[in-house]
């Protein structure tokens, strides 16, 4: 069965790619690939598990933290099956319906855990500010609602991606950039009229860097605080609460702001580099958190050891 209708122009099938280049060595870096998937599961699965399990970690700050597991969870579930596909198996063909599928999943939980961040930066903020009245403002039933409407908002927003998708014309361009599917490489392979999904793929872009503003707000108003506090011993007390936190964000932002930068300034930098990042974009987050909240938060960090002892 062809891949394609010529005569629709309707697309079955596109093909991912590895890394250019380098397609005799894919069985090598399948390993490592391997090697994050499995961390990456059993560190967030362990967060999930130690925070349902604890009655003593049932508060806000850690419901938030087990969204922002979650939404990793979901991100590699989403993402790495098609990369050992590619780099394991050898198996570079998508079907259309999985592609849009997937990039519908990629995208939704990184709106997700974009909007956990954000929401976690005013956690802070609350606990440092107003630590008395913190149980008050923020109860673990209004974390728990809020929770729910950011993961719901997320994904609403990424809803129409699919079938804006589906509605357009492939023609006989069906090669991707990447061994997974993201909404803006399959829009540009599009032969037909995509003004639509450009619009609406900057607007959802822009409310993923609104989540970043806010962040860089909430921290402003949290320096200005601690900054406001006598002892220099509290102060660092204060801003060691953060640290969690902003390692989150850095791994977060970093890797999406440099692949904005690559595609918008970058244009002729080598494919290479704008593969690798994007990569690391969806790989190393998911990797990273669970790693830096287990060694920085020391409530999780004892329960994580006692767990394996």
């Amino acid at each position: 069965m062809s891949s394609f209708n010529i005569s629709k122009g309707e697309v079955f099938t596109f093909l991912l790619i590895g890394i250019p280049g380098l397609e005799h060595t894919h069985i090598w870096i399948s390993i490592p690939i391997c090697f994050i998937y499995f961390v990456t599961i059993f560190g967030n699965c362990t967060i999930l598990i130690i925070i349902k399990t604890e009655s003593s970690l049932h508060k806000p700050m850690y419901y938030f933290l087990s969204m922002l597991a979650f939404s990793d969870l979901g991100l590699s579930l989403s993402s790495l099956p098609t990369m050992l596909r590619v780099f394991l198996l050898n198996a570079p063909r998508i079907s259309a319906d999985a592609c849009f599928a997937q990039q519908f999943f990629i995208h939704g939980f990184s709106l997700m855990e974009s909007s956990v961040l954000m929401i976690m930066s005013f956690d802070r903020f609350i606990a440092i500010h107003n630590p008395l009245r913190y149980s008050t403002i923020l109860t673990n039933a209004r974390a728990t609602k809020l929770s729910l409407l950011l993961t719901m908002i997320s994904f609403l927003l990424i809803l129409p991606f699919p079938f804006t998708l589906k509605s357009l014309t492939y023609c006989k361009r069906t090669l991707l950039s990447h061994s997974y599917c993201l909404h803006q490489d399959v829009m540009k392979l599009a032969c037909s009229d995509n003004k639509v999904d450009i619009i609406y793929g900057f607007f959802v872009a822009l409310v993923g860097m609104l989540d970043l503003v806010l962040i860089s707000i909430s921290y402003i108003f949290i320096l200005k605080t601690v900054l406001g506090i006598a002892s220099h011993q509290e102060q660092l007390k204060a801003l060691s609460t953060c640290v969690s936190h902003i390692c989150a964000v850095l791994i977060f932002y970093i890797p999406i702001i440099t692949l904005a930068v690559l595609y918008r300034f970058g244009k002729h930098a080598p494919l290479l580099i704008r593969i690798l990042m994007a990569d690391v974009l969806l790989l190393v987050p998911p990797l990273m958190n669970p790693i830096v909240y287990c060694v920085k938060t020391q409530q999780i960090r004892i329960r994580v050891l006692r767990k394996l002892h």
